[in-house]
């Protein structure tokens, strides 16, 4: 059986001003249903694996909104880490304290801020990288790119073997150049890298130790810790010590490099929904290709939208919301800050995120 881990974190800046530090994309409902991301991670890893082996990695500011969300949820099975340090360590003290039960269990890491178009076939993809897993690979899962894609990196890989489903990751590629991409799409070699990971425990934090000994120290004493009376002191001095890395560039690069990394590759409907123009893409449009987000409460919210198309609207501060002759236009409306945007501008919302953080507006932020 599975262990999952989700990994809840971030603030999602380029959703501004829906996606919020207080109240991030991951607890939003942008599935096209009520369901939240973080909500729907949770149901689709249900096949696979039950609530007692799901582990929410997340922050002290979202941690009773998770909890309210996830009510089937052990409560023990929320790890609160103190202060953001990346990736690395959110899922490296995952990995540990479920080494402190089972020490070859087999654990999957997926974002909580993810749309999955088809889940069961995403299932089976999972399945395929367990076996691999088990074997004592480091797997992932690599996204069979559909386009040429600048916002994404990228797993090149070796051809595959005997027509098997898993591909030899020979080296992990940062977001490329335009030309860059349409290379990689042409090669047939290249697939996304959607930073979703399936391992053994004890296969991991060797590799963990191996690259970054001060990490894997920290984490396993925190591990000791945990559950016991001495958990917030050790977690508390250890936790600020930890190095602030991203788990690609601490141990899934060297370890392809050292030839321990496989992928399967699938081709599932995945979306990071990483901007409002995504949404307008992913999510069922009107006749003229208008994008209402609900709110998620249950109610309809007041928009008429006049000879316009392509527009993606996010109503959540219960005015109406009327637009006339508008093309391909983003329109968010929340109680405290509105957004118009055209969407092929919709990459640069985030520098509005900067911008105020830079001016110490914080409270919009």
């Amino acid at each position: 059986m599975l262990y999952a881990v989700i990994p809840a974190g971030g603030s999602g800046t380029r959703l501004w001003p829906l996606s919020r530090a207080g109240h991030p994309k991951f607890l939003h409902p942008l599935t096209g249903t009520s369901e939240s991301l973080l909500q729907a991670t949770v149901s689709r890893l249900a096949p696979l694996t039950t609530p007692e082996r799901t582990l929410v990695v997340t922050g002290t500011a979202h941690v009773t909104a998770v909890a309210r969300q996830l009510a089937g949820l052990p409560e023990e099975n929320i790890l609160v880490e103190p202060s953001p340090r990346d990736s690395c360590a959110a899922i490296g003290l995952a990995c540990a304290v479920i080494a402190e039960r089972d020490p070859t269990a087999v654990m999957g890491s997926f974002a909580a801020d993810h749309l999955i178009g088809d889940p069961q076939r995403w299932a089976e993809v999972v399945r395929e990288a367990v076996r691999g897993a088990e074997a004592g690979r480091l797997m992932t899962v690599g996204i069979t790119p559909t386009r040429a894609e600048t916002g994404y990196g990228y797993l090149e890989c070796a051809d595959a073997v005997d027509g098997a489903p898993q591909r030899r990751v020979t080296e992990f590629k940062e977001k490329p150049a335009a030309e860059v991409a349409e290379a990689y799409l042409r090669s047939g070699r290249h697939l996304w890298n959607a930073s979703m990971f399936v391992w053994r425990a004890d296969v991991f934090l060797a590799e963990l130790a191996r690259q970054q000994p001060a990490m894997h120290a920290g984490l396993t004493a925190i591990a000791k810790a945990w559950g016991t009376p001495e958990q917030d002191e050790v977690l508390g001095t250890v936790w600020p010590t930890l190095p602030k890395i991203s788990v690609d560039y601490a141990v899934m690069e060297g370890a392809a490099a050292a030839g321990q990394v496989d992928t399967v590759p699938g081709d599932f409907g995945w979306n990071d929904v990483g901007d409002f123009h995504t949404l307008g893409e992913v999510l069922p449009g009107d006749a003229d290709g208008n994008v209402l987000l609900d709110a998620g409460h249950g109610e309809k919210a007041p928009v008429l939208l006049h000879d316009s198309s392509g527009v993606v609207v996010v109503p959540q501060s219960g005015r109406l919301i009327a637009t006339v002759g508008l093309r391909d236009m983003i329109v968010v409306d929340t109680p405290d800050a509105v957004l118009v945007c055209p969407r092929d501008r919709a990459q640069d919302v985030k520098k509005i995120v900067d911008e105020l953080k830079s001016r110490g507006e914080e409270t919009y932020v």
